[in-house]
């Protein structure tokens, strides 16, 4: 879970090579992203985001769709699905409706969280292309017989 770094400290586990990746206040992204490395969401995304590092929402940001990732430290606003593999934090300003999948769950007093929530049975490794859980049927050509 922690590797030491070149002066001895312990860090918690991230992917080698983590690129930081920043998606400013004012920019907003419809469709889906992936990412080997750390995500910072100041602007809005519509649609899913897949991380193999940690995923952080800042005041300003806002994201509507599914969140994928090893741990999350959420300030701002989601109408999501979230799944965590390792620990997702709400932070006072948070604002969460939809659901939560996570292995640990920690909420300061003043964030708002609305939906379900699901602990300990979250996947250790998130996948960088998740497995979504079929919400509706495809629709098959009606077939016309002779």
């Amino acid at each position: 879970m922690f590797k030491k770094n070149s002066n001895g400290m312990a860090k918690p586990n991230e992917p080698e090579n983590a690129a930081r990746n920043l998606i400013a206040a004012g920019t907003v992204i419809k469709g889906d992203i992936q990412s080997d490395g750390n995500i910072r969401v100041d602007g809005t995304v519509v649609g899913t985001l897949s991380s193999k590092g940690k995923v952080v929402v800042g005041e300003p940001g806002k994201i509507e769709g599914e969140i994928y990732c090893q741990n999350a430290n959420i300030s701002g606003e989601l109408k999501a699905r979230i799944t965590v593999g390792e620990l997702l934090t709400l932070q006072s300003t948070a604002k969460l409706a939809g659901e939560i999948i996570a292995g640990k769950l920690a909420i300061e007093p003043g964030a708002m969280f609305s939906g379900t929530c699901k602990m300990g049975n979250a996947p250790k490794e998130i996948p960088h292309e998740p497995q979504r859980e079929a919400t509706r049927k495809e629709e098959q050509p009606a077939e016309v017989g002779a």
